[in-house]
């Protein structure tokens, strides 16, 4: 079973303030959750290969292709503030 100190980094960690009831039922919850990955590490998974998706998946590419866009006055002329032919932003960092 989970201990008290335990339950009271993960909800620090999480930024819960849990009342002493949470505290008391959290307990055998995260012992089941941690039960049940145990099993799961215990099922032998060597002979399978490592996947994307759960289920078999066939992707289709399409091929790239050029296109001229010439809308960038356009879009440049929308912005609420420019300079020159650029954005003009707030600054990201201080």
């Amino acid at each position: 079973m989970i201990s008290k100190e335990q339950i009271l980094k993960i909800a620090k960690l999480a930024r819960l303030n849990l009342t002493p009831e949470e505290e008391a039922s959290f307990s055998p919850q995260f012992s089941a959750i941690l039960d049940y990955f145990e099993q799961m590490s215990e099922v032998d998974t060597s002979d399978v290969l490592p996947m994307i998706t759960p289920t078999e998946m066939e992707f289709h590419w399409r091929e790239d292709q050029a296109k001229d866009w010439n809308m960038g006055k356009e879009v440049i002329e929308q912005a609420p503030e420019k300079s020159g032919n650029l954005f003009k932003v707030p600054p990201v960092v201080g």
